[in-house]
């Protein structure tokens, strides 16, 4: 399938799966009537692929050539884990490993914030890439402990932007680039 084609693809398993409407407070405190569940559709089998190899388009897009890709744990969990195996598919220029960022470090073991990259890995680059971002909130405490353990940061991408003051807070505040999948309004 063509890029296209595999964006309209999962376009329809978000609207069929992820999209809820109602009354919902967001964890960003802001009340909406529309709910992306985003987390049953990058759970999804047939989703997994599409997701993983439209971040790997984007960052070609970009121009960014990461070694690894993480992000802030449960909502990146899934999109780390389809763009780490997607990435070591026929054609594609290199595999790229997955960490997760722990909402703060453990307080036991080896207390690390960062999970999933080996001891002493340095100053990599990466990409950040979240489900949904509204105001961008933990898009940013993921960018910000990538890149207090020394990750060179390449920019954030977002599976769906409900377009709220995510792209600027990324962008104007933390002088991150940023980019997505889906504004809301495509959905």
């Amino acid at each position: 399938m063509s890029l296209a084609q595999d964006r309209a693809q999962l376009r329809l398993i978000l609207n069929d799966l992820s999209i809820r409407r109602g009354d919902f407070v967001l964890a960003s405190g802001k009340r909406s009537n529309v709910y992306i569940d985003a987390r049953v559709t990058t759970c999804h089998a047939r989703a997994m692929p599409l997701i993983g190899g439209l971040m790997l388009a984007k960052m070609a897009e970009r121009g960014w050539r990461p070694v690894a890709v993480g992000g802030m744990t449960m909502g990146a969990d899934p999109i780390v884990t389809a763009v780490a195996r997607e990435s070591i598919e026929p054609g594609q220029p290199i595999a790229i490993d997955a960490f997760l960022v722990r909402k703060e470090a453990k307080g036991h073991g080896m207390r690390k914030q960062i999970e999933g990259l080996p001891e002493g890995t340095g100053a990599i680059d990466v990409v950040i890439v979240d489900d949904v971002c509204t105001t961008g909130d933990s898009t940013i405490k993921a960018i910000q402990a990538a890149r207090e353990a020394g990750l060179n940061v390449l920019g954030a991408i977002c599976l769906v932007n409900r377009e709220q003051g995510a792209r600027e807070a990324i962008e104007t505040g933390l002088s991150c680039p940023f980019d997505q999948i889906f504004l809301m309004s495509e959905l």
